[in-house]
């Protein structure tokens, strides 16, 4: 992953997200040791202050748990739990700006669901 220095999102939210994505594809299991925030630091060419952030809001998030002298480790349920945030948090939040966005373009309930009808089956074809 390469961090978006230009993203309005800053790059701590961006090294949660980036090891989110990590623990959801596989690539950190449940009871793994998480890396370290220096460990981040080298992988990104950041300051470890910046990574232990992303590293906090996680744990936050109780996605990690710590283990005295040992770091952070990714909690049984981590992977379930950063889905239905997600799914709670930015689902919804895309969902209503793309209803508000059709509102705005004046189209119906009817045409709504066929646009989405045809853009799932375009992505089906092309998978």
């Amino acid at each position: 992953m390469v961090l978006n220095n230009d993203s309005s999102k800053p790059i701590y939210i961006q090294i949660a997200e980036w090891l989110e994505t990590e623990i959801i594809n596989g690539n950190i299991n449940a009871n793994e040791k998480m890396y370290s925030q220096y460990q981040l630091a080298d992988l990104f060419n950041i300051n470890p202050a910046t990574a232990a952030k992303g590293i906090n809001i996680l744990a936050q998030h109780d996605v990690l748990y710590k283990k005295r002298g040992l770091g952070m480790f990714v909690q049984e349920q981590a992977k379930d739990q950063i889905l239905l945030r997600r799914k709670n948090e930015n689902l919804k939040q895309m969902i209503h700006d793309f209803l508000q966005e059709a509102d705005y373009l004046n189209i119906g309930d009817q045409e709504l669901m066929e646009l989405i009808e045809k853009v799932k089956k375009e992505r089906w074809e092309n998978s």
